[in-house]
């Protein structure tokens, strides 16, 4: 059950804690020993004057720190100003115990740690006072650590001596406990439980219950192994038993210990006393035993061995060391300090931290003071204004001596009398005159270098009333002044109104005067209000009088005067009554009247004023003012006069006109005013409207007239005049009525224009309006087969004309208007004739020149990227000639295609051509040529355009047909001939057909004889352009020749043969090996696609004899036919040897050959080419690329490869230039090859692309020359 510690500044001002340091090992907690004995008669009882009685003071230290697993903590306490020197650890001094059912009296820094205030104890015998003492260890607390005064707690505090003799009242006590704890006491480590019982026969709820230690120790949150509470209830005698249970209770368990019982606003409460008996038993303390570590945690262990104390599981009983042979304390005190570790070691002390910490403590205990032959006692106390003497005897008179208060050295002042300072022989004493609360503090003496100290407390005596209030009886408006004399002088006093504090604020009616014992109350200007008991409140008594505050007679100095004002002016009426400054109400017709922005209510002393700035009807009437407290009132009574009036300017209509509509009932209320009310008539030009009208009627009522119009028409439109009349006077207005209607329809609407999906409309306004101007039309559209008419414009169309859009081409629509104006909508109007949006096609696209001769130009187009839903009719061609806007048009008639020829133009004339594209809705826009056309015929040089396919060897087998197309340019058009082999080509064989613009070869089906080389020749005049078309046809080859076996042995045979004499015009791409066995005959296939002519066949069955047969193989598929061998080879069984012949090895050395040779190539300007060539050489020869002769060498438009003797030249994007002779050469140290080809790069434009561009005549032929001067060069 720890118990927490206050904090507080030591005298030198820096906040302690008595805690040990928490890098240290942690010490067994201090235990608490109490005992009651009589005070000692050497130490007398002083009153004023006299040195008092010590008064010693248990202050709480904060507990050890545990580890977990440990005892439970348990607490601690110091005593507080002890005697000069400790003599011994276990004095003891005993302390009369109180009633044991009386609490504790609560102390002055115990009210800032409870909530639940304890009555004080009742008297006790003025024989006898209450001391306290404890077993202190030397190491609980330090020094710096006594002296504090707010960390004051108690276990059962007594009184102070001086206070003994004095009557304490004891309030009384709600009998709530029917059974009481008892005190009681036991050995260290028995068990004791302590009863309360609560009868709850008038209980609603459970009552509360706690229990306590000391004063202020909550023992709810210490439960555990050593302390438990128990609640039980018995339904059958209503009896509430509230347990606490100390189960194997230590001596610091000793003190006490308080029960409170709280129920709602009822409190009781009980102390009692726990005498903890120590168990008698002598032992020999060996000190290397108490200061060893052991590994066993038991209650048995040395009081320093906390390492052990961690552990909970049960241990044996530890063996007892036997006695030291040697005093190691002796040894320890006269031995240096840095001996102290090798004494530990050799003696078996492990434990040295707290081995020094013993030894220190007990070096304190040894040393005794050299200057104090009597200390301070621990503290004083001192009632307020009284004096005190702090008195301390020196062992050497000739110390200087010096006297601090809460570490702040006190000085003598010659012109103060506060400090006294006395000699009287040995004795120094420090005289306190006048105490006051700032004296209530620590206090120390110094002399040399020792010091001790003491606390002085400071008791404020109640404040008593030595002369009462009187009561007060007056009037209001008179000063009312309250005294009161107290015992002393500045004492705080309160003043109360029927028992509740009077505010004496700044704003408050109420001020406070003191002066010196006198205290005064006062009121400067009394009201009704004032009326009660007020009462001062001190410490030590209370003191009350009445105060009766009366109203003074009424006295009516002018009274109210009856009124007749005119409508809108000022009212005023005034009164004046005594006493003058008595507040007052007004009253109209018995309605409060409260001041506002148009009422002004004043007093000024005794004359009271009602102002009206601007009077109303409803300001007319019986008028009262009656004053505050009286019985008494004044009456007048107010009449308004108003001629009367017509209000047309709230009727908000302008130029008061009235605006209906047709059929509609109307009725028009005008305000008017007049006092009495007057009498109206309605008039229309000469005739008056009667209220007994059937559709036309007048009504009057106190405030407004009415006209009625039942059923409005045309003829109630007119001025209506309206006549005011009373007795003070007549007033007229007139009303202007105006009935409107809807307008007529809008005329039928004409379709002026069409449009792909919009079309443009009119229409005429309606003739009849309505009466009120036209605001807009609305626009309907619907299909003609459709009844369902679509809204086009949703706001109002300000104009006669619209355009309706998003209309579906092709579709017959219809449309209609409405009229709108402020009245409504209109009905519709006839619908319009029904029209079909149509759109022009778009213009047609792509308008280029193809062909143009000396009085002909032949123009090509493509259709317009939009037609519509009306079609395409045809093209319109027209022409005109450079400078002049003259456009003639070609074709009478629309054409359908999209090429023309315009004939019968002036020769070496330039024209500008455009074409039109014809549908049912008109024609389109033009597109027009952007440049203009010379007449004249253009002589185009020959150019013959290879397909990609046909620029290397073009093969085709026996039997199928060949159709090869060869585009060429040229104009006029070229003459093509063509050549095989350097003779004209047999028409019988092969069928060639020319055209404009390309030639076919055509062979119906290929034979052997039909290979070989085409060469084409095109001729334009003088320019002449040829090609050449290399045509295999390919058939199946021939079976091989003279097939022999080499050499048997083993399971091998192996086999060699010659090419087949046909190989069917067709490279040999491999062989086929087949076997039989000659038992069976049956062929088996070894090994397909072989390429040599010579091979081993392994795995053959030994014992069996074979044939073997071969077919060649080329692209076109296998021979037809076989070669066998002659002979059989037989396979010789085990047993058998076989001489190996020898061998020569092959030289497989050779100089390079190209197999495949470089084809001569076609390349696309801006498009990769690639020439291709491969090399047989052993070794692998060095390849060479070259241009003209001159070698490639890291130029990055080239990239060269050569894999498994395909060597690969790549061009990436050439252009005209990169034409011309390459060739590729192979190297090794046998000798080299050289194989070579054309490559031709067409780029560029033609002469018609660049007509088509519309690019002048003469740069086109700058453009064709330069391109015929780079050609030439390289043929």
């Amino acid at each position: 059950m720890p118990e927490p510690t206050k904090k507080d500044e030591t005298p030198n001002g820096e906040k302690e804690s008595v805690a040990t340091d928490s890098s240290e090992a942690p010490m067994p907690t201090p235990e608490i020993s109490l005992e009651v004995s009589p005070p000692p008669p050497e130490q007398p009882v002083e009153t004023e004057g006299k040195d008092p009685q010590p008064i010693e003071v248990i202050k709480p230290v904060q507990p050890e720190p545990v580890e977990n697993g440990s005892k439970e903590p348990e607490p601690e306490a110091v005593v507080v100003g002890a005697k000069e020197q400790v003599e011994s650890v276990n004095s003891e001094v005993k302390e009369e115990a109180p009633s044991p059912c009386s609490p504790p009296l609560p102390d002055k820094d115990d009210d800032a740690t409870t909530n639940i205030p304890s009555p004080p104890p009742p008297p006790e015998d003025a024989n006898t006072a209450k001391k306290l003492s404890i077993e202190l260890p030397n190491d609980s607390v330090h020094v710096s650590a006594m002296g504090r005064k707010d960390s004051v707690w108690s276990l059962g505090e007594g009184q102070a001596p001086e206070d003994l003799d004095k009557p304490v009242d004891t309030p009384p006590l709600s009998s709530l406990l029917i059974e009481r704890p008892q005190g009681g006491s036991i050995t260290v480590g028995g068990d004791i439980s302590f009863v309360a019982k609560v009868e709850a026969q008038d209980l609603l709820r459970k009552p509360t219950i706690k229990w306590f230690k000391g004063k202020w120790m909550d023992l709810a949150s210490k439960t555990g192994k050593h302390l438990q509470l128990k609640e039980t209830f018995d339904r059958r005698t209503k009896i509430h038993t509230f347990e606490m249970h100390i189960i194997k209770a230590k001596d610091n368990y000793a003190g006490n210990y308080r029960c409170e019982v709280t129920y709602k606003d009822k409190f009781d409460s009980c102390s009692f006393d726990l005498e903890v008996k120590e168990l008698e038993q002598s032992q020999s303390v060996d000190i290397r035993s108490a200061f060893k570590r052991s590994s066993e945690g038991h209650e048995d262990a040395g009081d320093l061995d906390f390492s052990g104390l961690l552990k909970h599981r049960n241990q044996r009983e530890p063996k007892q060391d036997e006695t030291p042979e040697v005093d190691v304390w002796e040894i320890l005190k006269s031995a240096r300090p840095d001996q102290y570790e090798k004494i530990a070691f050799e003696y078996g002390i492990t434990d040295l931290r707290g081995l020094l910490k013993r030894l220190k403590k007990t070096k304190k205990e040894e040393k005794k003071s050299e200057a104090f032959a009597k200390k301070l006692d621990p503290a004083y106390q001192a009632d307020k204004g009284g004096k005190i003497r702090l008195v301390v005897d020196l062992a050497d008179p000739t110390v200087e001596l010096k006297w601090y208060k809460n570490g702040q050295e006190i000085r003598p002042t010659p012109n103060q009398r506060k400090f006294i300072f006395e000699q009287k022989g040995t004795q120094r004493i420090l005289v306190i005159n006048n105490c006051g609360l700032n004296d209530d503090a620590a206090y120390s003496v110094a002399a040399g270098e020792e010091k001790c100290t003491t606390e002085l407390f400071v008791k404020e005596l109640p404040v008593k009333i030595t002369k009462e209030i009187e009561a007060v009886k007056t009037t209001v408006n008179e000063r009312i002044e309250l005294e009161c004399e107290v015992s002393e002088v500045g004492a705080q006093v309160k003043w109360c109104k029927n028992g509740v504090e009077v505010s004496t604020g700044p704003r408050s009616r109420y001020r406070v005067k003191s002066d010196g014992l006198k205290h005064w109350l006062i009121i400067d200007d009394a009201s009704k209000e004032d009326t009660g008991t007020f009462s001062l409140m001190a410490s030590g008594g209370t003191s009350e009088a009445k105060v009766q505050v009366e109203l003074k007679p009424l006295k009516i100095i002018q009274d109210l005067q009856d009124m007749t004002v005119l409508l809108g002016q000022p009212l005023k009426m005034h009164c004046e009554i005594f006493p003058g400054n008595v507040p007052g109400r007004w009253y109209r017709n018995g309605q409060l009247i409260q001041s506002n922005d148009r009422i002004n209510i004043l007093q000024r002393a005794k004359n009271h004023r009602l102002e009206i700035v601007n009077s109303t009807l409803h300001d007319a009437g019986d008028y009262t003012f009656v004053p505050e407290g009286y019985s008494q009132s004044l009456c007048a009574k107010i009449h308004i006069v108003d001629p009367p009036r017509v209000h047309l300017e709230s009727l908000n209509f302008p130029d008061n006109t009235v605006t209906i509509v047709a059929g509609n009932k109307l009725r028009v209320e005008i305000p008017i005013s007049g006092e009495p009310a007057p009498r109206v008539v309605w008039m229309k030009g000469e005739r008056v409207i009667l209220d007994s009208g059937h559709r036309v009627r007048a009504e009057t009522f106190p405030d407004h007239t009415s006209l009625t119009i039942d059923i409005a028409e045309k003829e109630d439109t007119g001025n209506y005049k309206i006549v005011l009349q009373n007795e003070a006077g007549e007033a007229g207005a007139s009303v202007k009525v105006k009935v409107v209607d809807i307008p007529d329809p809008p005329e039928v609407p004409l379709v002026t224009e069409v449009g792909g999906d919009w079309c443009s409309m009119t229409w005429e306004p309606p003739i009849y309006d309505g009466g009120s101007p036209i605001l807009g039309y609305f626009i309907e559209r619907k299909k003609k087969q459709s009844s369902r008419w679509m809204r086009l414009n949703f706001d109002l169309n300000k104009e006669t004309t619209f355009e309706p859009k998003k209309m579906i081409e092709g579709v017959p629509y219809e449309v209609r208007v409405f009229a709108v104006n402020a009245i409504g909508v209109s009905k519709p109007s006839e619908p319009s004739k029904a029209f079909v949006p149509l759109a022009v096609t778009s213009e047609p696209t792509m308008l280029v020149v193809d062909d143009v001769t000396d009085t002909t130009v032949t123009m090509k187009w493509r259709p317009p990227d939009t037609i519509g839903a009306a079609g395409l009719d045809g093209y319109l061609v027209e022409y005109c000639i450079e400078g002049t806007d003259d456009w003639r048009v070609t074709n009478k008639e629309l054409t359908e295609k999209t090429k023309y020829t315009i004939t019968g133009l002036p020769p070496e004339a330039k024209i500008l051509v455009r074409v039109r594209a014809i549908n049912a809705a008109g024609a389109s826009t033009p597109r027009t040529l952007q440049h203009s056309i010379l007449v004249k015929e253009v002589i185009e040089p020959p150019k013959i355009r290879i397909p990609r396919h046909l620029k290397q060897t073009y093969t085709r087998k026996v039997g199928e047909a060949v159709n090869l197309v060869i585009p060429f340019m040229g104009k006029p058009r070229p003459k093509v001939s063509w050549l095989k082999e350097g003779q004209t080509v047999d028409p019988t064989q092969v069928t060639i057909r020319n055209t404009d613009c390309d030639s076919i070869i055509f062979i119906r089906k290929a034979e052997r004889k039909h290979s070989g080389k085409y060469d084409m020749k095109v001729e334009v005049e003088n320019h002449v352009d040829t090609a050449i078309v290399d045509i295999q046809i390919v058939d199946l080859p021939g079976p091989p020749q003279c097939v022999k076996i080499d050499e048997v042995w083993g399971g091998n045979v192996a086999l060699d043969w010659t090419p087949p004499k046909d190989n069917g015009n067709a490279a040999i791409t491999g062989y086929t090996i087949q076997k039989a066995d000659k038992k069976t005959m049956e062929w088996y296939t070894c090994i397909e696609h072989y390429h040599r002519t010579c091979i081993t066949i392994t795995e053959l069955v030994v014992g069996n004899e074979y044939y073997f047969r071969i077919y060649s193989e080329n692209m076109v598929g296998l021979s037809e036919g076989a070669t066998q061998t002659k002979d059989s080879a037989l396979i010789v069984k085990e047993g058998m040897q076989l001489k190996n012949p020898e061998y020569i090895d092959h030289d497989f050395k050779e100089p390079p050959k190209f197999t495949q040779p470089l084809i001569n190539t076609f390349a696309i300007a801006g498009y990769n080419a690639t020439l291709n060539c491969s090399v047989r050489a052993n070794p692998r020869p060095k390849v060479i690329w070259m241009k003209n002769k001159i070698a490639i060498i890291d130029d990055p438009r080239y990239r060269m490869f050569s894999n498994q003797g395909v060597c690969t030249l790549e061009i990436r994007k050439p252009s005209p230039y990169d034409g011309g002779m390459y060739s590729c050469k192979a190297i090794n140290d046998l000798g080299d090859a050289l194989v070579e080809c054309k490559l031709e790069v067409k780029g560029g434009f033609t002469f018609s692309e660049l007509m088509q561009r519309g690019v002048p005549l003469h740069l086109i032929d700058k453009y064709m020359s330069e391109t015929k001067a780079v050609e030439q060069p390289e043929k």
